[in-house]
């Protein structure tokens, strides 16, 4: 379904479809013909996992070269981006219990009712899923979007990575969402860190595995160069007994018609007199 030839591989239990000659040759009672057909099976096999093996080096190759280069940048870039956020965090970070201004349509809200309730009216301005920037708080650009699918609000927070948060209808409730989306900064890190180290493993085991033979080669060569052989004997035989049967039901074994031809009148009359005495008889 994929073109792709599959990683994993079965015995095949449908019935072996046989040719005129592999019949001929069972009911002869050659050995030789389950070998031959034993062979294909796992000429066959081989030459599928041979196929596989290829594929799988050519992936590799193409990892090394493009997959793993790229992905291990852009994650060091995200690394970059998150600790260079987690900085601007530090540096607005409000006390215990205390609320840090949120600037909303230019204006500077000191209290969290205010600050929740005019975050429900901004949302009243915003159409469509195209990011609209309504403000900023703790050192980060606050924009707002609607998603029309799922008839909900997003609130996204922009240093050098974007945070979101879904918004709701509870005014505390959304600033809550706000704080944890950039409380879960170190986590999103921490994952970030854990899948570079992933891909430096990846790669390190690309690289091993790269430019291996296949290690059945041999096996193959060696069934392949068997089957050949007896594909050579089998055909060999079946022309042998095809000749035979040919020569029991030869030419010169069946009456000529030009003999006939080549008889004189008088040969030809008494022959007739014969076949009329016979049927007079009868």
């Amino acid at each position: 379904m994929t073109s792709k030839s599959p990683v994993r591989s079965c015995e095949d239990v449908d019935e072996a479809a046989l040719n005129y000659a592999e019949i001929k040759a069972l009911c002869a009672g050659n050995p030789k013909i389950k070998e031959k057909m034993d062979l294909d099976i796992e000429v066959s096999r081989l030459k599928l996992l041979k196929a596989s093996h290829q594929s799988n080096q050519y992936r590799m190759e193409d990892s090394l070269l493009t997959y793993f280069p790229e992905n291990i940048e852009k994650n060091k870039g995200f690394i970059k981006g998150f600790e260079q956020d987690l900085k601007t965090l530090e540096k607005n970070m409000p006390d215990e219990g205390a609320f840090l201004p949120m600037i909303i349509k230019g204006d500077t809200l000191t209290d969290r009712d205010n600050a929740g309730a005019a975050l429900l009216e901004a949302c009243k301005e915003v159409k469509g899923k195209d990011p609209m920037e309504i403000g900023s708080y703790r050192g980060f650009t606050i924009h707002l979007s609607y998603d029309g699918f799922y008839n909900e609000f997003q609130l996204t927070l922009k240093g050098a990575m974007s945070h979101t948060a879904k918004l709701g209808m509870d005014s505390r409730g959304n600033l809550t969402r706000i704080d944890n989306a950039l409380a879960s900064m170190s986590d999103r890190l921490k994952a970030v860190a854990d899948q570079l180290d992933n891909l430096y493993k990846q790669r390190e085991a690309a690289k091993s595995e790269v430019g291996k033979p296949f290690l059945q080669e041999q096996e193959l060569k060696d069934k392949v160069s068997r089957l050949s052989v007896l594909d050579a004997e089998l055909n060999m035989s079946v022309s042998k007994q095809q000749k035979q049967a040919d020569r029991r039901v030869s030419k010169g074994g069946r009456p000529s018609v030009l003999d006939n031809l080549k008889q004189s009148p008088q040969a030809i009359r008494e022959g007739k007199e014969k076949q009329n005495k016979y049927m007079e008889v009868r």
